[in-house]
């Protein structure tokens, strides 16, 4: 299996002792590209400067999310939207809205996000997106771009099975994660991923968080690393009745597709 993560978090502190060692690992467990996710002014250069180390096998996102929300001025958008200018960079993100954790208030969370619709609108690069008990607030920015966006994913969905399908209504791209694994909060995916067609669905890890806790045997540590996608993509394609290689092969089609990688 060729794999392609589209959410690594690669450049979290937790990774600068080993990070060569875990690409490796990813490497070895079939994970061909990765996309090194920005989600914070000091993260975004970070993910670029990380790709540029590994040219045509990590990519990077560059954004502000909406915990970082209150960061985001007229500066930091002229930040963003240079390094939206790099080929490495390609996706807006990660944005959105996530009225869960409110670590930045709403209104500025709402005014980040505008902000870099606008830039995705400008750029024609697609959207990274995060939405966390926002939908509402969400779907309606959303429309405000309506024909002036172009490809946008919901990272890491685990919402409910009204809100996918307002995302698919919509031909948005729906990210899964090893939230998936989790019986405690994740069941309720293990149905809905069965309603995804294939070309709206991509895999990721969304390291070093969400360790699947199917993993066997369980690691001594709760980092999750790329190298994990490989239990993601069998646990998702047994849940939507397919063979690994199968579930696999559209996902790496899709993110090639969506994030228009170069061929390899």
């Amino acid at each position: 299996m060729q794999l392609i993560d589209i959410g690594a978090n690669l450049t979290h502190d937790s990774f600068d002792h080993d990070r060569d060692a875990v690409l490796q690992r990813a490497r070895e467990a079939g994970v061909a590209r990765m996309v090194i996710t920005g989600a914070s002014r000091e993260h975004s250069p970070k993910a670029l400067d990380l790709a540029r180390q590994h040219p045509g096998e990590l990519f990077a996102t560059a954004g502000v999310h909406p915990h970082h929300a209150s960061e985001y001025t007229a500066e930091c958008d002229a930040q963003m939207r240079a390094l939206l200018a790099h080929d490495e960079v390609v996706a807006v993100g990660e944005c959105g809205l996530d009225y869960f954790r409110d670590f930045s208030p709403r209104p500025a969370q709402r005014r980040a996000f505008e902000m870099q619709l606008q830039t995705a609108a400008d750029t024609g690069k697609p959207l990274f997106l995060h939405q966390r008990d926002a939908h509402d607030d969400f779907v309606a920015m959303m429309k405000n771009f309506d024909g002036r966006i172009g490809p946008a994913v919901v990272h890491c969905f685990t919402g409910t099975r009204e809100e996918l399908f307002a995302y698919l209504d919509r031909d948005w791209y729906i990210g899964i994660t090893g939230w998936l694994c989790d019986e405690r909060r994740g069941l309720h995916l293990r149905e809905l991923v069965k309603h995804i067609p294939a070309q709206r669905l991509m895999i990721e890890t969304d390291s070093p968080y969400l360790l699947p806790r199917t993993v066997k045997p369980a690691p001594s540590h709760r980092r999750n690393e790329p190298m994990y996608l490989a239990h993601i993509v069998e646990e998702l394609a047994r849940d939507r009745g397919e063979d690994a290689a199968t579930a696999a092969a559209h996902s790496t089609a899709t993110a090639t597709a969506f994030f228009r990688l170069p061929p390899r």
